[in-house]
């Protein structure tokens, strides 16, 4: 039995895709759902990347090398440093209830 070829694609790359602010938005969404907190850090790297990693670097205060630091798998970031990533990328986490209201 031989093996099977090997196809010639290029890696997928979700920072590809994200080219609006609405799939932005439904992404980190989606991200943060994950109970794995490396799958949000990897989202907002994603996006980071689709927005230019030198620049959310800078608008968030760190330096480049410092924001892959921050953004690789088990990196266990500053709740400060998250804030001000997200600012950096021009989006806001919502909080709400789980729980519904009977009354």
């Amino acid at each position: 039995m031989s093996k099977p070829d090997k196809l010639d694609l290029a890696p997928f790359d979700a920072s590809d895709y994200l080219d609006d602010e609405e799939t932005i938005a439904e992404y980190l969404a989606a991200a943060l759902e994950d109970p794995d907190p490396d799958a949000f850090l990897m989202a907002v790297r994603d996006v980071a990347k689709a927005r230019g990693i030198a620049n959310v670097a800078a608008r968030a205060g760190l330096g480049r090398e410092s924001l892959y630091k921050t953004l690789q798998p088990g990196a266990m970031p500053r709740f400060d440093t998250v804030r001000r990533l997200l600012a950096a990328l021009d989006v806001k986490l919502d909080v709400s209830s789980t729980k519904k209201h009977v009354g």
